[in-house]
């Protein structure tokens, strides 16, 4: 089992509540307060999981800046009161931001019973498949 410091556990729930504001937020037809208050908790819940440092590190890298810039863009959008345009930047930026993990999230949904015999399906499995050799090249 994983041992987690105090501080990765209140990053833990605050990024979890941060996820939860923002889907709540998209389900009551894009409410600017919730979409704001769950960009700042998951940011922030972030911050407090890896770290700050290690946050700006993943966040500031060089090859990353249009991803960065698309993501944080997207939040400011939010925050000063566009939010439908401000999700699609930030849903752009977190594609483009979090795609080198999306391989190891699909190699550990195949081992999950009833989502693995799904992506085994010829056509999930295609899609899958280009999406990670695409982020291989890159």
């Amino acid at each position: 089992m994983i041992s987690l410091t105090d501080s990765q556990k209140i990053g833990m729930g605050l990024t979890g509540f941060g996820v939860f504001f923002l889907f709540f937020g998209m389900v009551l037809f894009f409410d600017k307060a919730l979409l704001a208050i769950g960009n700042i908790l998951f940011v922030c819940g972030l911050s407090f999981v890896i770290g700050l440092e290690r946050t700006f590190r993943f966040f500031f890298q060089r090859h990353k800046v249009k991803a960065t810039s698309f993501f944080l863009g997207g939040v400011l959008v939010v925050l000063i009161g566009w939010p439908i345009v401000g999700v699609v930047l930030e849903i752009y930026g977190f594609f483009l931001l979090f795609r080198g993990f999306f391989p190891v999230a699909v190699g550990f949904i195949r081992r999950v019973p009833l989502l693995g015999s799904l992506l085994s399906l010829p056509w999930i499995s295609g899609l899958v498949d280009k999406m990670g050799e695409s982020n291989n090249m890159v």
